[in-house]
């Protein structure tokens, strides 16, 4: 063995015999200061990055932990010793051993971590050399530490956050290093960063944005670059907006190459996802400013996708589509939108391109890049503009709507790599460091409210149905509906979850009514038949659900109707319950309320309804002509309703107000219900008449039930 370790030594000494002369004197050492003497000696011969791992571990077995503590803590140095040289030696020395990744993880230099932090924030002469060293290696020490595992998460706890936060902002020296770790730890650990020092990395976000606005050299370009990795996870302050817009519409209102441009286009886009348009003034030059951005997107998109062979720059693309999405949001505000008419009509024109623009690079999309980010993101992009826009480009996305349909089905089937794709996405549209807010994290959820439009159409709805959308929607539906059933919190599911289940509900109500065959033969119509009659008498008396209600119920009536064959629907306790949770929906809409000074109650919405009534009405209206249709179809409909005395009450709350107060479409609708009931059954014909329903009927000149109660 001796004879093996010799040479490696000899070749050691012989690379730095001065070195390994002053490492046997550190073993040597009898007392403090010799070894004080010796560690000097040691640090002066070699510095931390000059030396191999094996002698960086000699020297780590010659000194160990103990005295290099014992230097960084002492608070009595020798006479003419300043105290900051022994904290700096005993710096310098775990500088030398945090090069090796090992030590750079012991327990004993990360318990060092609040006091390396308090160095970099000490007062001292700027010019002293040794502080210098001592601020060098301490930030050789934090790096080291922060590129281990589990190094990010020690450095926040232990304060480093701030500190290096306080260093950059009073621009001392090593100030830049400490912006370079702030860097990494935000990349590595966002979400920690922010909750242990917010008020301190809103402080830097304040300079940086001050800088940006005032820069005048092409340092405003670095920014552009560094900015998006301090905007916080939650609330930007608005002095930092303002800043922010200014030095964005000063660099880009200027004549640019790309390079200048894209990181530009890119802060621009991470404001867009982080505030909307909450960032752009409101006024001429907001507007202005809005549309050169959502210019410039398009702009950039079509250079990037028309032109065949060349290199996609994918995160600038996608940055651009996050500004394009901004500019679709802003074009369809009916209200307070930024834009004047004569700016949307030619941003519409301008967007409408680019859109065309990303069907034709769709249209090339193979299934080997299926799974690839940048597809994931321009699917986003052309789904937003289907949410608002179908009757333009109708040629192209009708060639476009196959692909869309396997590449949902294809994400469907796969749906935690869909998931990862949105993350993908997120930090693609940003930074390759700097994940931004999640995106919708399946592709279908981003075409629904685009189908939902074609499904009205002819030709794109026929496309569709060929493709295999309908039994691919049928399967979203139910598995996005059980993350809504009992036993899951839906309090902290997405918004996104429900709006989706409602879109499919409407996608479903157009495929009733424009394709009714489809829905008798499809055997997934009926699997969605059954979802709908167990689901809603729990989901009704779910509150703040009403809405969703409201789509299950006229869905599950309308297809009643057409499948009123199925065993199902035969007086099932399925069947009965869902009309049973139907009829609560249909008849707690309205309500008598007392006037001041009068007589008779006036109808009026109930509470739950008036809020959302506008969104509501129309599925209320269909619901009630399709709960009428189903009566003469389900002989035992009738008795039920009879049970639940709706018949009685519903004539009862008409007596009780004024037929003034009761809108035409309204008489109308209940007119509808009460003589198919009363037709259906005698029974019901008898409990009307016992209500006073001839008197009802002729008051507000019902007089298809008057009729009806008229005849034996």
């Amino acid at each position: 063995m001796a004879s093996d370790c010799e040479p490696a030594l000899n070749q050691a000494e012989s690379r730095n015999p001065t070195l390994e002369r002053y490492l046997g004197a550190l073993r040597e050492a009898k007392n403090d200061s010799e070894q004080f003497a010796a560690l000097l000696l040691v640090t002066k011969a070699v510095k931390a990055g000059d030396i191999d791992a094996k002698t960086r571990r000699r020297i780590f077995d010659a000194v160990g932990f103990t005295f290099p503590n014992r230097l960084l803590t002492t608070k009595e140095a020798p006479d003419g010793c300043p105290d900051h040289v022994l904290r700096a030696l005993g710096v310098a020395l775990l500088a030398c051993f945090c090069s090796d990744p090992e030590l750079a993880a012991h327990p004993q230099v990360l318990n060092k971590i609040p006091i390396l932090s308090t160095f970099l924030t000490a007062r001292g002469d700027p010019d002293d050399a040794a502080r210098r060293s001592m601020i060098d290696d301490t930030y050789q020490c934090l790096t080291a530490v922060a590129g281990t595992p589990r190094g990010p998460r020690h450095l926040i706890a232990g304060g480093t956050v701030s500190a290096l936060c306080q260093a950059y902002l009073g621009h001392g020296y090593g100030f830049d290093q400490a912006l370079a770790l702030l860097v990494g730890l935000l990349a590595a650990a966002e979400t920690q960063c922010w909750k242990e020092a917010e008020p301190d990395l809103l402080a830097v976000l304040r300079g940086l944005s001050e800088d940006f606005q005032k820069a005048e050299d092409a340092s405003k370009f670095e920014l552009c670059q560094l900015l998006p990795i301090f905007l916080p996870p939650t609330t930007v302050p608005s002095e930092c907006l303002r800043d922010l817009q200014a030095g964005l519409a000063r660099i880009l209102g200027s004549k640019l190459s790309s390079w200048q441009r894209n990181p530009a286009l890119k802060l621009a886009a991470r404001l867009a996802h982080a505030c909307g348009s909450d960032w752009i003034p409101v006024g001429n030059s907001g507007s202005k400013f809005l549309a050169l951005l959502v210019n410039l997107a398009c702009v950039e998109v079509r250079l990037a996708l028309e032109e065949t062979g060349t290199e996609v720059k994918e995160d600038v693309v996608t940055a651009c589509y996050a500004l394009m999405e901004l500019g679709i949001q802003e074009c369809t505000r009916c209200e307070q939108s930024l834009l004047k008419e004569p700016q949307k009509v030619q941003l519409v024109s301008i967007m409408k391109e680019a859109i065309g623009a990303v069907i034709h690079y769709l249209l090339q999309v193979g299934p080997e890049k299926q799974k690839e980010p940048f597809v994931f993101a321009s699917v986003r992009i052309l789904g937003a503009w289907l949410a608002e826009e179908t009757s333009s480009l109708r040629k192209e996305v009708c060639q476009l709507l196959p692909f869309l349909v396997r590449y949902a089905k294809t994400l469907y089937e796969e749906a935690e790599e869909a998931n990862d794709l949105s993350q993908q996405v997120a930090t693609l549209a940003i930074s390759p460091t700097t994940p931004g807010p999640t995106w919708p994290g399946d592709a279908l959820r981003l075409l629904l409210p685009g189908w939902c439009h074609l499904t009205v159409e002819d030709g794109p709805r026929e496309i569709l149905i060929k493709e295999g959308a309908p039994s691919l929607l049928c399967k979203y539906f139910l598995q996005q509906w059980e993350l809504t059933s009992p036993g899951h919190d839906t309090s902290v599911l997405p918004d996104s979850v429900e709006i989706g289940l409602q879109t499919c509900c409407h996608i479903f109500l157009n495929l009733v009514v424009t394709a009714p065959g489809l829905i008798k033969r499809d055997a997934c119509f009926t699997s969605l038949m059954n979802t709908l009659m167990t689901s809603l008498p729990s989901l009704v008396q779910q509150h703040g659900r009403l809405l969703l209600a409201a789509n299950v119920a006229t869905l599950g009536l309308l297809m009643a109707r057409l499948l009123s064959t199925s065993p199902a629907l035969q007086g099932t306790p399925a069947s009965r319950g869902f009309f049973a949770a139907a009829i609560l929906f249909l008849s707690q809409s309205h309500v008598a309320r007392a006037t001041p000074g009068s007589d008779q109650a006036v109808l009026v919405l109930s509470p739950d309804y008036e809020g959302i009534w506008a969104d509501l009405q129309e599925l209320w209206f269909l619901g009630m002509q399709a709960f009428t249709g189903c009566v003469p179809l389900l002989p035992w409909l009738a008795p039920a309703a009879l049970r639940s005395r709706w018949p009685q009450e519903l004539l009862q709350l008409l007596a009780s107000v004024s037929p003034n107060s009761v809108k035409p479409e309204m008489v109308a609708a209940y007119q509808g219900v009460l003589v198919e009931l009363a037709r259906a059954n005698r029974l019901c014909r008898e409990a009307m008449r016992l209500q006073a329903g001839e008197e009802t009927a002729s008051h507000y000149r019902m007089a298809a039930l008057e009729q009806c109660l008229s005849e034996p």
